[in-house]
């Protein structure tokens, strides 16, 4: 009889672990998008009314472009290309139009895209006459046989495979070449756009864009290039942009860092990512944020700076843009 009692309480607690483990491992969303614009040392009392304003605009415009792509049916991939070709063209982030300017007075911009579904990647690093970045990226992922170009190379083979090549000066805006005047007396500045995104078909996407950091120099590349540390997407687990003190990310390979807590330790897309941007990179100094969409359809967009460039939209209708 105590066996018998035995067995039926194992197989209900069984049963109901089943039922808590279907649960957490329910789709929440068929579709999620997340946005970010940089993240630093950004409070309220710098910015005006109508700058905050025209940071929101432009965030919320950003994402509602990859959210009609996702809501058409149409894939991640496409959805973080066209949302990060936006904000490369938008002068107030740094990336594309609005990159910093280097030591010696250039614009090299970084990009980086990833498709979760077969873990195939694309970035190019150092370019100053591509126009968008992020489609050079994923002209490197679709039409070569490699992952990472850079400098001269990059942009030749750019320009042979139809993406669109600008003379350097295009790059150059009065407020971005001040912050190097003022960076040649301060400390440097850094920031970083990016995207993520789950479409209908459970396929992850994520891509980033960035000008780097005001005042390098000696050929300085970041994390934003460098697959797994600024970027990574991985249909078994999830997707990650990363934007901040790139050496930090590079050495510590945040963004593959924050999938395999997923995927070996069983950790939510929330706590994975606290664990690695709260807590392991606080410990050794490192500052930025992530912004993440796992394969259930959840959002996670985290930092351990006073403010990001961030917002999400998911398929229940949710949609969220704030910078503090």
């Amino acid at each position: 009889m105590r066996t018998k009692l035995f067995l039926i309480s194992f197989l209900s607690a069984f049963v109901l672990l089943l039922s808590c483990q279907n649960t957490k491992n329910q789709k929440v969303n068929n579709w999620a998008i997340a946005i970010h614009g940089g993240a630093g040392a950004m409070t309220p009392e710098n910015y005006t009314p109508e700058q905050i304003a025209e940071y929101r605009a432009e965030l919320n415009a950003a994402l509602n472009i990859g959210v009609s792509i996702l809501k058409s049916g149409g894939s991640s991939l496409d959805a973080v290309e066209q949302v990060v070709r936006y904000l490369e063209d938008c002068p107030l982030f740094n990336a594309g139009r609005g990159a910093v300017f280097t030591n010696d007075g250039k614009n090299e911009l970084d990009a980086a895209i990833m498709f979760g579904k077969d873990l195939s990647a694309g970035a190019v690093a150092g370019v100053g006459d591509i126009k968008n970045p992020i489609s050079a990226a994923r002209k490197v992922m679709e039409s070569s046989p490699h992952v990472l170009m850079v400098g001269k190379g990059a942009s030749l083979f750019a320009s042979q495979n139809g993406v669109q090549m600008v003379d350097s000066t295009y790059f150059f805006t009065e407020d971005r070449y001040q912050a190097l005047q003022r960076a040649l007396e301060r400390d440097r500045k850094m920031g970083t756009v990016g995207c993520v995104a789950l479409d209908i078909e459970g396929n992850l996407s994520a891509a980033t864009s960035t000008g780097g950091m005001t005042n390098k120099r000696y050929g300085r590349v970041g994390d934003v290039p460098i697959i797994g540390a600024g970027t990574y997407a991985n249909n078994k687990t999830c997707a990650v942009s990363a934007t901040g003190h790139g050496e930090f990310f590079i050495r510590y390979t945040v963004a593959h860092d924050i999938s395999a807590l997923m995927e070996y330790k069983g950790l939510r897309l929330d706590e994975a990512s606290d664990e690695v941007i709260k807590k392991k990179l606080v410990d050794v100094g490192g500052e930025g944020g992530i912004i993440a969409v796992d394969k259930w359809g959840n959002v996670h967009l985290t930092f351990n700076t006073s403010g990001m460039y961030r917002g999400y939209a998911t398929e229940k209708g949710e949609i969220k843009v704030e910078i503090f």
